[in-house]
C-alpha cells in the first residue's frame, strides 16, 4: 500500500501529482532546487525537500539526492513525472532495489524503448509499420554515413538514440549538409543523454503527428485511450494538442490502436505509455515514431474525453490496487484542445523569455475548463528549466466548441513581465486551415510570417 509518494519533478506535472496524491488521500513530497525555493510545487506538497543548486545536473538529475530525499522522508514511492529523470532506466530500478515502488513501468520497457534504434527494431518484430531508416551510424565514418544517407533517401532526419521532445532531432535535404548535421546532431545527443549515437530516418514532408494513449497491467494486457493529435509543433516540439484527431478515419485509428497495444503487450508494460506515429497528411499511412514510457504532457486532453484520471490510476497500479479494466469499458465523449502557454518570444524563434511574472491571471477554471499550472503571479521563471508555464484544456460536445472555448479562455489570460505565446496561440487556432483541422507538423513553421502578421493586427486592434 502506497502511503506517501516522493515526486521528482517540479512546476505544472510535480502540481498535477500533488493534486491525484490529495484526491487518494495519500501524502505528497515535493524536492525543490535553490531556484525553486518559493515555487508552487513547494507549497502544495505535504513536505518539501531542498535537494540542491539550481541547475537540473545538482538537483532535479541528480538521482542520489533524490532516492536519498525519498528515503530520509519516508516515501513509500516515486513518481517521476515527465522530463528529468522520468524516462532513466536506472533510477527506476535504483528505486526498487531501495524497497520503494516506482510509479512507471519496468525498467526493462524503458530500457528497451529509450534506445530508439533498438524501439524500431521491436516495432519490426510486433508487426508494426516503420520508415525507412538506418543503423546506429558509426564514430567518425562520414563515408558510412554518406551510404546510409543514400539508401534512406533525401529530404531525412539525423535522430539521437536517446532523444525525445525534439532533443538531438535534425533535418537534412541534401548530401552536402549531411556530415555537419550529423556531428551538430552528436554534439546535442551527447550533451542531452550522455551519448552521442544518432541514426537517420525519412523525412515526410506532410506529416501528421499522431499519439496512442496505452495502459497495461504489467502481465501482459493493456488497453488503449484512443489518439491525440500533436502536429501543431514548432522545433518539433507541441504546443497545442487534441483528441479525436480531426478527419481521422475509423479504421486508420482502429490499425494504430492495435499496433500501439501489441508493442505495449509484446513488452508486458505497466502503466501509463504513449506510441508516437508519424502519419502521411495525404494517404493517412502511418509509421512507428517512439513509444514514452511516462504521463506525457498532453495527457489531460485524453482525461478530458475518457474521464479516465491517469495519473491516479499510475499511483494505484504501483500500489497493487488497481481494478482491471476491459477495452469495451472506455469511451470517448466529445473533444477535446489543450494548449501549452509558454514563456517565450514567437517573434525571435521561440527563445525562452525569463522574468518576474508581474501580471498572471487565469480564467476561472469551470464546466469545460481545466487548468494545469505550475507557477503564481509574482514568481520567476528561470533559464534553468522549460519554460512551459501552464496549460489550458477545454472540453466540448464538438471540436468546434472546444475551439471557440479556448479562444475564449485565451482571450482571458494575462501576463505581464515575460514575453509569451498567448497571442501566437490564437491567431494559430483562428487560422482557416487549423479550424478545419487541416494542420501537419511543418504548419507553424510554414504559416509563422503569416501568424506574427496577425498577432499584430490584433495587437492594435485591441
Amino acid at each position: 500500500m502506497i502511503r506517501s509518494v516522493l515526486i521528482a519533478n517540479r512546476g505544472e506535472i510535480a502540481c498535477r501529482v500533488i493534486r491525484a496524491c490529495r484526491a487518494l488521500g495519500i501524502a505528497s513530497i515535493a524536492v525543490y532546487s535553490e531556484a525553486d525555493r518559493d515555487a508552487l510545487h513547494r507549497q502544495l506538497a505535504d513536505r518539501a525537500v531542498a535537494i540542491g543548486p539550481a541547475p537540473a545536473a545538482q538537483s532535479y538529475l541528480d538521482s542520489a539526492k533524490v532516492l536519498e530525499a525519498a528515503l530520509a522522508h519516508g516515501a513509500d514511492a516515486v513518481h517521476p513525472g515527465y522530463g528529468f529523470l522520468s524516462e532513466n532506466a536506472d533510477f527506476a530500478a535504483a528505486t526498487r532495489a531501495a524497497g520503494l515502488a516506482w510509479i512507471g513501468p519496468d525498467p526493462a520497457s524503458m530500457t528497451a524503448m529509450g534506445d530508439k534504434a533498438r524501439a524500431r527494431q521491436m516495432a519490426v518484430e510486433s508487426g508494426v509499420p516503420v520508415l525507412p531508416g538506418s543503423d546506429r551510424l558509426p564514430a567518425g565514418r562520414p563515408d558510412a554515413w554518406r551510404d546510409a544517407a543514400q539508401a534512406v533517401g533525401y529530404p531525412l532526419l539525423v535522430k539521437a538514440v536517446g532523444g525525445g521532445g525534439g532533443i538531438g532531432m535534425r533535418r537534412v535535404d541534401e548530401a552536402s549538409a549531411l556530415q555537419a548535421t550529423v556531428e551538430s546532431a552528436q554534439a546535442v545527443a551527447a550533451r542531452a543523454f550522455k551519448h552521442a549515437e544518432v541514426y537517420l530516418e525519412r523525412f515526410v514532408a506532410r506529416a501528421r503527428h499522431v499519439e496512442i494513449q496505452v495502459f497495461g497491467d504489467g502481465r501482459g494486457d493493456a488497453v488503449h485511450l484512443f489518439e491525440r493529435e500533436c502536429s501543431a509543433q514548432r522545433r518539433f516540439q507541441k504546443i497545442v494538442e487534441e483528441s479525436p484527431a480531426p478527419g481521422l478515419r475509423p479504421e486508420v485509428l482502429e490499425r494504430m490502436a492495435q499496433a500501439a497495444l501489441a508493442l505495449a503487450r509484446r513488452q508486458r508494460y505497466a502503466g501509463a505509455g504513449t506510441v508516437e506515429f508519424i502519419m502521411d497528411a495525404q494517404t493517412q499511412d502511418f509509421f512507428f515514431l517512439e513509444m514514452n514510457t511516462r504521463i506525457q504532457v498532453e495527457h489531460a486532453v485524453t482525461e478530458a474525453v475518457t474521464g479516465w484520471d491517469l495519473v491516479q490510476q499510475q499511483i494505484l497500479l504501483a500500489g497493487g490496487s488497481a481494478t482491471p479494466v476491459a477495452q469495451a469499458d472506455i469511451r470517448r465523449a466529445g473533444a477535446a484542445i489543450e494548449c501549452r502557454v509558454y514563456a517565450e518570444n514567437p517573434a525571435k524563434q521561440f527563445l525562452p523569455s525569463p522574468g518576474r511574472l508581474e501580471r498572471f491571471r487565469m480564467p476561472a477554471e469551470g464546466v469545460g475548463l481545466r487548468i494545469d499550472c505550475g507557477v503564481r503571479e509574482g514568481d520567476v521563471v528561470t533559464p534553468f528549466y522549460d519554460p512551459m508555464i501552464a496549460k489550458l484544456i477545454t472540453h466540448g460536445a464538438t471540436r468546434g466548441d472546444a475551439l471557440a472555448a479556448m479562444q475564449a479562455a485565451l482571450a482571458q489570460v494575462e501576463i505581464a513581465g515575460v514575453r509569451n505565446n498567448v497571442a501566437f496561440l490564437q491567431a494559430l487556432l483562428a487560422h482557416p486551415d487549423v479550424v478545419r483541422g487541416e494542420i501537419d507538423t511543418g504548419f507553424v513553421d510554414r504559416h509563422r510570417a503569416e501568424l506574427l502578421a496577425s498577432m499584430a493586427t490584433e495587437a492594435k486592434q485591441a
